[in-house]
């Protein structure tokens, strides 16, 4: 069995620059962005993305692998399986908000990563986090957790690729109260 290439410190950074301009990039103009785009934005030639990345698929799997996995980082970081749940509701959108462009590039599904990862990593959890909360009263009942989940993931896109941007800390409040205070029980 062969190990995974280790990457020059410096390969490490000019590969993360790419990634991270491609985040941009198709966060700000969509599937129209292309490599030139991208090189432009990472500040490198056309042929030096080509060659950390030979096809745009390829960039666009690791832009949604990174993505996957720093949202995953930040969501067990942040323990909301420890609180309750309303805290636990404002910490992951906090983690989602953290990760920026490219969390918003893969929710927006411009990038899908793999499908089951995507699942597994992220929506399995926020989807337990909606059911606990369901299950205290905290959020109505008579929809089902999916489209809870769902649509707190299109409350954080909507939000964070809203013009004129907000600041993190007003994003994060006003994504998590538009959430609770839309999906709470009604009083009656």
């Amino acid at each position: 069995m062969s190990q995974p290439e280790r990457q020059h410190p410096l390969q490490a950074r000019v590969a993360t620059a790419i990634v991270d301009a491609a985040a941009s990039a198709l966060a700000q103009r969509g599937e129209q962005a292309s490599m030139s785009d991208v090189a432009a934005a990472a500040g490198v030639a056309r042929a030096t993305v080509y060659r950390y990345f030979p096809t745009r698929q390829a960039l666009l799997d690791e832009l949604a692998r990174r993505a996957v996995t720093d949202a995953d980082e930040r969501l067990a970081a942040a323990r909301i399986d420890e609180v309750a749940p309303e805290e636990a509701l404002a910490r992951a959108v906090r983690a989602f908000v953290e990760v920026g462009d490219p969390f918003l590039v893969v929710a927006r599904e411009r990038v899908r990563p793999e499908p089951a990862q995507f699942e597994r990593r992220l929506a399995q959890p926020v989807r337990a986090l909606v059911e606990r909360a369901q299950a205290a009263g905290v959020l109505r009942d008579d929809i089902p957790s999916s489209w809870l989940t769902e649509a707190l993931f299109a409350l954080v896109v909507g939000a964070v690729a809203a013009q004129p941007p907000r600041g993190r800390e007003d994003t994060i409040g006003a994504i998590t109260s538009l959430f609770l205070d839309g999906a709470r029980p009604g009083s009656g």
